[in-house]
């Protein structure tokens, strides 16, 4: 299964953020969109990405002042990303390796979708279930 499959049922918005929003606010369009990370996008493109995660993390290091800041403090800069060619395996591989659960999907530079973990684990799922089905399909015919 290509990224591209996912993408086609998951569809294809992704949450942004810019660079000088607030934690706050960052917070606020977590909760909004229902979603663990945003992707944060400057004039030329992709700056980082940050996550619940990521301000849990900062909270020891600023406090509550955390909440005042920008995301640009509190974001991971080499962001891994991937293409709509790439294989959900490859992509398991890179999100256990680089223990991230969360990667834009890029297309000739520009953001075109993302790819959380649980995408990942539910098309696992999806797939599990099908060779199941099959298995027991063929076990029946005997």
């Amino acid at each position: 299964m290509r990224i591209s499959d996912l993408l086609r049922s998951k569809g294809t918005a992704v949450a942004t953020v810019e660079p000088d929003t607030t934690v706050t606010d960052l917070l606020r369009g977590l909760a909004e969109n229902n979603v663990g990370a945003m992707v944060v996008v400057g004039p030329d493109g992709i700056a980082g990405i940050v996550s619940e995660r990521d301000v849990v993390r900062r909270l020891n290091d600023f406090g509550p002042d955390l909440l005042t800041r920008p995301v640009s403090d509190i974001m991971t800069r080499m962001v891994a990303s991937c293409t709509p060619e790439d294989s959900v395996d490859h992509l398991s591989v890179l999100m256990t390796e680089r223990r991230i659960r969360h990667v834009p999907v890029v297309v000739a530079g520009k953001l075109a979708g993302i790819v959380s973990i649980g995408d990942v684990v539910k098309s696992r799922m999806q797939e599990l279930e099908k060779t199941q089905e099959h298995l027991e399909a063929y076990i029946a015919q005997g």
